[in-house]
């Protein structure tokens, strides 16, 4: 697979998404902790609106923690651009070449990706993503990348139950393939998306 014109084609395809949410939805909570669903959208847009002396500027006033400064530039910027201009950054930069700093092109597709998994699956929307871009990501998905975000999966074998994919070894634990991925980056889910004795485990409260 293409992966440049997978992201391409996710940051078009969520910039539609975007554009066609009401007033209240954008205010709506996401499966990022403490981020409505304008933080998030913000956040996406971040490394194509910040050149990098900027953001390097902004890393150094937060004291070089990279979460506080993200957090912080998500919150003041989703309070200064409309929400079409928060879509628009997507759609305008779908071939924009960022990628975080560790994980490479790849990664960049799982930002984006698990980012727009953040937004519909806590509004309920019904959007799957593509088959060949969760095979890319499920194929990243190793001890290390999990601990990196933060993920437990201790004792669990993550089972998809709409592809060929299982991670882990322990109490069998089963959901769609998109929505195993988000518990591999570390999010809990809303109730009903996941089977197994230890869903409680990863089901938000």
């Amino acid at each position: 697979m293409d992966i440049r014109a997978a992201i391409a084609a996710e940051r078009r395809e969520l910039a539609d998404m975007l554009d066609g949410l009401s007033p209240r939805q954008w205010d709506e909570p996401t499966l990022c902790a403490g981020w409505r669903v304008r933080e998030v959208a913000a956040h996406m847009s971040l490394g194509f609106r910040y050149p990098l002396p900027r953001m390097a500027l902004e890393l150094v006033k937060a004291g070089g923690n990279l979460n506080r400064m993200t957090d912080r530039c998500a919150r003041k910027d989703a309070a200064g651009l409309s929400t079409a201009q928060l879509a628009a950054a997507l759609r305008d930069n779908a071939h924009h070449p960022w990628k975080p700093p560790v994980g490479g092109v790849a990664a960049a597709l799982g930002h984006d990706v698990v980012h727009g998994l953040d937004i519909t699956v806590a509004l309920g929307l019904e959007r799957a993503v593509p088959e060949e871009r969760l095979r890319v990501l499920l194929g990243q998905v190793t001890p290390r990348t999990t601990r990196f975000f933060g993920a437990d999966l201790a004792g669990v074998e993550l089972r998809a139950i709409d592809l060929d994919w299982s991670f882990g070894s322990g109490t069998p634990l089963s959901g769609a393939a998109q929505d195993l991925l988000l518990l591999a980056y570390g999010r809990r889910l809303p109730p009903g998306h996941l089977q197994g004795q230890a869903r409680d485990r990863y089901t938000a409260v």
